[in-house]
């Protein structure tokens, strides 16, 4: 089911800044995406893993919050009713968040919060 850690998402007052330290202190280039409602995504990638930097949120995701970590699925729907089956629960998405790309966020019952992204 989980193919391998695709993406770390850390919440960041300054996703942009944030990246851009990470980008230097590993050497490799910044990639900056403003979303559809506006908010800056920024992130590295290292080792085939992105290292994603969103914007702090104190309702949903708070600065200094765990980082996400997003496992690689086939398929973003079947993975998510597979687990939520399983004793999971909803936090967000499911979202498209580029061309063949989408998201989900779900929590265990312990209350720790994983992502799920494929196809």
């Amino acid at each position: 089911m989980f193919e391998g850690v695709r993406t770390v998402m850390v919440f960041a007052e300054d996703p942009e800044a944030s990246a851009r330290w990470y980008g230097e202190l590993l050497g490799v280039p910044v990639r900056v995406d403003a979303g559809d409602m506006g908010a800056v995504y920024a992130w590295v990638e290292t080792g085939g893993v992105e290292l994603g930097f969103h914007p702090a949120d104190d309702a949903r995701n708070p600065r200094g919050g765990s980082p996400v970590v997003y496992w690689s699925v086939a398929d973003v729907a079947e993975v998510r009713d597979r687990l939520l089956v399983a004793g999971f629960a909803h936090h967000r998405g499911p979202l498209t968040v580029g061309p063949g790309r989408r998201i989900a966020q779900l929590r265990d019952p312990f209350g720790t919060v994983i992502g799920i992204e494929g196809p």
